[in-house]
């Protein structure tokens, strides 16, 4: 690493503690919207941490197209929203009908730019990524739409929260050994993150025998390890744009809440969690 990169560097706190509060904030929005104001609120709580999402990548990975590129994440949220929101029954095939045309859209948008596009495909990319991140998290409204959703949905949002909220601590401790060189994460805080997956996952289901436990423990070790992998892969973003301020932390929280939601949606119906 060059001394110039050192010096960019942020430290392990800046890198570690605003993501952690960003963790919290968005687990106790999820989990204390529904209680609060039912499926409203569950919806309330989605789309703050959709649009917190939206603006957070876009400033965070410096996107061209920066105005078009907003608009398409928004609108991709509240489309898969509405989606998932309003029928009785929620299909996810339905979601295809906000991911098909978004992809075009952002197609048609960056190469609408004026020339030369610099970074068009990098640009593109983000797009791509944001509107598959922001989809991927209304699946959290249909999980709670369906049979003991309320409980389903609360434990997945309680198992990636504590999944994040472990690895962010311990790596800001004790960052090894380190998975990459500039990047903050190490091997002890992936897998204590998904130990805490599988405790929390065990708390919520207080298995009556062993084949309960062993379901309870997939399921956290599942959910809790794609968003330990998604946290650390966040955790790249930053040591390339390492910058202070709101975007960064917010990414490190949501973009992990949003790549598990899917596999929570899956692995919940099969396990009744």
């Amino acid at each position: 690493m060059s001394h110039s990169a050192l010096e960019t560097e942020l430290p392990r706190g800046a890198h570690h503690l605003p993501a952690a509060g960003a963790v919290v904030v968005a687990g106790a929005l999820l989990v204390g919207g529904p209680l609060a104001l039912g499926d409203t609120g569950r919806l309330v709580g989605v789309l703050v941490v959709q649009l917190a999402l939206v603006g957070a990548w876009v400033v965070a990975t410096g996107i061209r197209g920066f105005v078009g590129s907003l608009g398409i994440g928004v609108a991709a949220a509240v489309g898969a929203d509405l989606l998932m929101h309003l029928p009785e029954r929620p299909q996810l095939g339905s979601l295809l009908l906000v991911l098909g045309p978004g992809l075009l859209v952002a197609l048609v948008h960056q190469m609408a730019r004026p020339a030369p596009r610099r970074y068009l495909v990098a640009s593109l990319a983000g797009v791509v990524l944001l509107v598959c991140a922001v989809v991927a998290l209304s699946v959290l409204l249909a999980l709670g739409r369906s049979a003991d959703g309320d409980r389903l949905a609360t434990s997945a949002v309680l198992v990636v929260t504590a999944a994040l909220l472990v690895g962010h601590l311990v790596d800001l401790v004790l960052p090894r050994p380190q998975i990459a060189q500039g990047v903050p994460r190490g091997l002890v805080g992936l897998v204590l993150a998904v130990l805490a997956g599988v405790g929390v996952a065990l708390l919520r289901r207080a298995p009556d025998d062993l084949v309960d436990a062993l379901s309870a423990a997939t399921y956290g070790a599942a959910i809790g390890g794609v968003a330990a992998l998604m946290a650390v892969g966040a955790s790249y973003v930053v040591a390339e744009r390492p910058q202070r301020g709101w975007a960064l932390p917010v990414v490190q929280a949501a973009l992990p809440l949003a790549t598990a939601t899917p596999v929570a949606f899956f692995l919940a119906l099969q396990t009744s969690l």
